[in-house]
């Protein structure tokens, strides 16, 4: 699984952050590269937001974001648009908020006995992206910092305490999802047609400027204007238990209303298949995640949800990661014992938990992944520019309880609002084993099993010699010494010749032993270092993972 996204500009910040989380690979298996990256501070220009083009203004000039993606060996696909079929109807207009009406309990289709409806204002003003002089980097909730825990504790604080009319104040804004999910705003001129964000292709980018304000409003609460959301990275498997800053009964972040069953260090479980095995749990998520983000979309409309247009009656259908990954977190989360699965089980009520806003912060940054840094065979463009998306339009209100109107086409590109993800390089199984890269791998079992480091479908051009050295949980950087612990085998092949100049091949290499030498027995994961010999090209790793050893057939006796 990957948590990687590229700074703006090209001038390097005092501040480097490592990192090592995964990426998305074929099921089991992720990846991060040996070498990490700076921090970019920027100016982005703010006019253009329509073009399809990724050019960046900063101090430096405009950079085209395509090319400051070289690094990660050409993983970003085309930026040209994609255009949606069919003749263009209209797009959704933002709600009439003086005509808001009662929502909808949709788990069980009654009428809510609260009011979910956002203060009145006949001041509404057309948004525009305010210039990035600073970039905002959200970080992995499960790898923060103290100090940003007693920061962000004090921003919900702050914000739990406004008075309940403000419209930044926490309950208004956990009402924002509420009245935009269950039915309280109608389409403008369609009668009482819902006007409803979910299950189409208003999905991302309805919640992509939900969580750019929220953020905003907090940061604005303790005097921050670089404060960042966390994210919860359940494509982590180091990720994929509810973050220890949301347990704690007395802190801000904290919400009763969770499935107990499911506190850490219960593993989420993104199939919701029960599974008791929490390794097998593991492997199913990571299986899903390859499916939602490379492996199971034809076109753009798979990942990003069906159109949706005025007048539209009921929503099209929900793009892969929102009617996967994402809806599974909500159900897994939220409390059974309530009568709808409250808080995070109901869209009423999802934005009271704080969790909500971690959760959705990872959805964010995987409509960000999928659209710059994911390559796929099926989908090699992945923007719509279709009038009725690009001109679908919200209303929220900002950090200064000033109501704005904001539109889709505005919301693309996440560094021209500001922000980005923490990074890591973002190689892909396949993987082309051309520089160093670490891989982590989920172990089968913890203890001294009998266990196999398996590297299947190796493709190797034969005309050429390669080499290339294996090392397990290596923290040393001098990759020339082999004689430690680490090491654990090695591929060769001398140049030789074959019908196709190609060949398909698979090692297996022993743990057992290792294990004891290294004192890993009863850790979850092990980290795989690739270390190639050769020059360039030449090698394809199909996948890594960790397998029992067969026990061998006893020999026969007379």
């Amino acid at each position: 699984m990957a948590s990687l996204h590229l700074p703006c500009a090209t001038t390097p910040s005092s501040q480097t952050r490592s990192s090592s989380r995964p990426v998305f690979a074929k099921p089991s298996h992720f990846i991060t590269h040996a070498k990490r990256g700076h921090r970019l501070q920027v100016s982005c220009a703010t006019e253009n937001q329509n073009d399809s083009s990724r050019n960046v203004e900063t101090s430096q000039g405009k950079v085209d974001r395509r090319n400051m993606l070289l690094g990660l060996g050409g993983l970003y696909g085309a930026s040209n648009l994609v255009s949606a079929p069919g003749a263009s109807a209209n797009p959704i207009k933002p709600p009439e908020i003086d005509k808001c009406g009662t929502a909808t309990n949709l788990n069980n289709n009654t009428q809510l006995d609260i009011n979910c409806c956002p203060p009145l204002s006949q001041n509404i003003v057309d948004y525009r992206l305010p210039p990035v002089f600073q970039m905002k980097i959200r970080p992995s909730a499960h790898r923060v910092s103290p100090e940003y825990i007693f920061k962000y504790n004090m921003a919900i604080d702050r914000m739990k305490r406004l008075p309940k009319e403000d419209p930044r104040s926490f309950m208004q804004q956990a009402n924002i999802h509420c009245a935009y999910c269950n039915g309280a705003y109608d389409q403008p001129g369609q009668g009482t047609l819902d006007l409803q964000v979910h299950n189409s292709w208003l999905f991302f980018p309805f919640h992509r400027w939900y969580l750019y304000f929220y953020e905003r409003i907090l940061g604005k609460l303790i005097g921050d204007p670089t404060f960042a959301l966390p994210f919860w990275n359940w494509d982590n498997p180091k990720g994929m238990t509810i973050p220890p800053i949301f347990v704690d009964p007395k802190s801000a972040l904290y919400d009763e209303k969770r499935n107990q069953a499911n506190m850490p260090p219960a593993v989420v479980d993104l199939g919701m298949t029960r599974n008791p095995d929490p390794l097998q749990v593991v492997a199913n998520n990571l299986t899903i995640m390859y499916n939602e983000m490379i492996r199971g979309n034809s076109d753009v409309y798979d990942f990003m949800g069906q159109p949706y247009r005025e007048g539209t009656p009921v929503n099209p259908g929900p793009g892969a990661s929102e009617r996967g990954s994402h809806t599974a977190v909500h159900v897994w989360v939220g409390d059974p014992s309530q009568p709808s699965g409250e808080d995070l089980g109901n869209f009423y009520s999802a934005g009271r938990d704080p969790l909500f806003y971690c959760h959705h912060a990872n959805v964010d940054r995987m409509w960000s992944l999928w659209q710059y840094f994911l390559p796929s065979k099926t989908v090699p463009d992945k923007r719509i520019t279709d009038p009725d998306f690009l001109n679908a339009a919200f209303l929220f209100y900002d950090e200064n309880a000033q109501l704005v109107r904001v539109t889709v086409k505005d919301c693309l590109d996440n560094l021209r609002m500001g922000y980005d993800f923490e990074r890591i390089d973002l190689p892909i199984f396949p993987l082309t084993l051309d520089k160093i890269v670490r891989v982590l791998v989920p172990k089968t079992k913890k203890g001294k099993a009998d266990e196999l480091l398996l590297l299947e479908n190796i493709q190797v051009d034969t005309t050429k010699f390669l080499k290339f050295d294996v090392f397990i949980n290596d923290e040393d950087d001098n990759i020339t010494e082999l004689d430690k612990a680490a090491y654990v085998g090695t591929y060769a092949q001398v140049p030789h010749k074959t019908a196709n100049k190609s060949a398909t091949t698979s090692i297996r290499l022993k743990l057992t032993d290792l294990y004891d030498d290294m004192d890993v027995a009863d850790d979850d994961t092990i980290l795989v270092t690739l270390v190639p010999r050769h020059q360039g090209p030449g090698v394809t790793i199909g996948g890594i993972k960790i397998i029992e050893n067969p026990t061998p057939a006893p020999p026969k006796t007379s």
